[in-house]
């Protein structure tokens, strides 16, 4: 499945206002639009037109990720990427995260995920991110739709690794001034992706030591 940026940001929109405005939803075409192109959790901004959130919505439901609601005076519109993905509320609020927002840390997705999911820690959105990107590969005869989110190799100056989505295109990276210039080949961006892999893990580990720790020198008596 490859979603174009239109589709990715209707069905994006669609998952955030069936969890935080349930008395809304499903949506009309006109607040569809009004979801797709507000100013705020949108990364980047986007000022569709009606004929291409429409365009977007049939292509959706070709794929059975959108269904059209009949019952209404005008027509409503509603996801179903749960029904299709097969996923936890946990990977749903990921999974809309990284669709309006673009690639993001742990941290990043924990901070602004409280509209959609509470995260008790970093660990718990790293569980989520790893299962996600563990998921068995694409299969039709087991309805297996495959991996679903990647860690990005880490940027040059930045602390931590960021995740996206395998809906559509991942993004450009930016080129490190200091690397060989030598192109880049599929092996070795899957070295590098399998690195920082290994750092995330690492830290994440680190921090549910930390935890553990804490937790010990709670409960232990005082001297």
């Amino acid at each position: 499945m490859h979603l174009d940026p239109t589709q990715l940001r209707v069905l994006g929109s669609l998952v955030e206002k069936e969890i935080t405005t349930p008395e809304n939803y499903p949506l009309s075409l006109n607040a569809l639009i009004n979801a797709c192109n507000q100013r705020s959790s949108r990364d980047p901004v986007l000022d569709l037109t009606e004929d291409e959130v429409r365009q977007a919505l049939h292509s959706l439901e070709d794929l059975t990720l959108v269904t059209t609601v009949r019952d209404a005076r005008v027509p409503k519109y509603e996801h179903r990427i749960r029904t299709v993905f097969n996923l936890r509320r946990d990977e749903t609020a990921v999974l809309c995260l990284l669709m309006l927002r673009g690639p993001q840390t742990p941290g990043e997705l924990r901070s602004r995920a409280d509209r959609l999911y509470t995260f008790d820690d970093l660990t718990a959105v790293q569980a989520t991110l790893e299962r996600l990107a563990t998921r068995p590969a694409a299969d039709a005869a087991s309805n297996e739709t495959g991996p679903l989110t990647t860690i990005l190799p880490r940027q040059p100056g930045s602390r931590e690794a960021r995740y996206a989505h395998l809906l559509g295109a991942l993004p450009e990276l930016q080129s490190d001034p200091h690397a060989d210039a030598a192109p880049a080949t599929p092996n070795s961006l899957s070295t590098v992706q399998r690195i920082a892999r290994l750092e995330a893990e690492i830290a994440s580990l680190t921090a549910t030591l930390q935890e553990l720790r804490t937790r010990i020198e709670l409960l232990e008596p005082n001297n």
